[in-house]
């Protein structure tokens, strides 16, 4: 119960913030209304807002006014969402491109979308369960590798044994068990290597507490950050999806560049279309993943899942890239493809990014 109410809890506070970044709405055009003066800034105005600061003229003192404004600030993002979603699942180029051209009040800003779509995203993840693990334990690992008598397999056989079926933890045991198997074979099978001089260099660095990080090519930085990768595993894994979760809008500055060099010789394409292009597809695939990670707790296989995914992730990209854009079935197809191997970069990037950023 404790995830649901968090995952909702989580989803709300994106709604919330997305809204905060959200532009407000236009005057709304109605019967004229009488002559007023602005409450917030005195400006004397004829209508439903003050063309001052924006204020509504009607001011509610109900409490049944401030759910109203609670629930329209979750749910409805200025009444802007039910125009955006559809466009933004089955037309996406045409969104963006009405966005670039001037159309703002009738769609959700593609910030405020990417804000809502993130923390949705990260609140669902947590209601379904699907987190990294932060339970990890080394311990046992280390021991195996320093004690090859076979000990710490007995052990986790007894345990195992001791426990009736079904039983959560047994399941947990039988896989450290084999863990701590795979792990013995491997040194034993390196042992019998640097008898022979057969040891490859790069398996006499099985020994976790021995492990390399290699993130920025910085002895001193690596060689700090490795030292906390080894010394606490779970812990680094939970400040990894917790900074992937706060710093998720770094993919919007470390795919603009990238999208540019597609269309660098084409002057009427500035780095402003590119940033919209790219905010509302990643706003895209933050809520595809809401909906098939959804699906797979309803009870739809992982096969399936991963099928759905692969078809609606590459078509999605095809039809955002050709209708943005305006380009002919070849060209969005070179750089359709050219984006798939960007897309891999940028990810490769924020991943660093995301280690770097834990190990501090």
């Amino acid at each position: 119960m404790t995830e649901v109410t968090d995952g909702l809890g989580g989803i709300a506070e994106g709604a919330l913030v997305g809204g905060a970044v959200e532009p407000a709405r236009g005057r709304v055009v109605g019967k004229p209304a009488e002559t007023r003066t602005c409450a917030n800034c005195g400006t004397l105005f004829s209508g439903n807002y003050c063309p001052n600061c924006g204020q509504k003229a009607h001011i509610h003192r109900t409490l049944s006014a401030i759910g109203h404004d609670l629930i329209h600030g979750v749910l409805h993002l200025d009444g802007k969402l039910s125009r955006t979603l559809p466009l933004l699942a089955f037309r996406p180029g045409k969104l963006t491109r009405r966005y670039i051209e001037g159309e703002r009040a009738r769609f959700v800003s593609p910030m405020s979308m990417f804000l809502f779509s993130i923390f949705a995203m990260f609140a669902v993840f947590q209601m379904v369960g699907i987190s990294t693990p932060t339970n990890i334990d080394v311990d046992r690992a280390a021991l195996a590798i320093q004690d090859m008598s076979g000990e710490t397999a007995s052990e986790l056989r007894i345990q195992i044994e001791a426990l009736e079926e079904g039983d959560p933890r047994r399941a947990e045991l039988e896989d450290e068990l084999r863990l701590v198997e795979r792990i013995q074979n491997r040194v034993g099978a390196n042992q019998t290597a640097e008898k022979t001089g057969e040891l490859a260099e790069s398996d006499s660095a099985l020994d976790l507490r021995n492990m390399e990080f290699r993130v920025t090519g910085v002895d001193f930085i690596d060689e700090g950050i490795g030292k906390k990768w080894r010394e606490n595993p779970g812990l680094m894994l939970y400040k990894l999806q917790a900074n992937g979760y706060k710093f998720s809008w770094l993919l919007i500055p470390l795919s603009i560049p990238f999208v540019w060099l597609l269309f660098a010789w084409r002057r009427r394409f500035k780095a402003y279309d590119h940033a919209i292009f790219v905010t509302y597809s990643l706003s895209f695939m933050s809520l595809l993943f809401i909906t098939l990670s959804l699906l797979n707790a309803a009870g739809l296989e992982l096969g399936w899942t991963v099928l759905l995914f692969a078809i609606a992730a590459p078509l999605h990209i095809y039809k955002h890239t050709k209708h943005s854009y305006g380009l002919s079935r070849f060209s969005t197809l070179w750089r359709f493809f050219a984006l798939l191997a960007f897309i891999l970069l940028v990810l490769m990037l924020f991943l660093q990014a995301l280690i770097l950023l834990g190990g501090f």
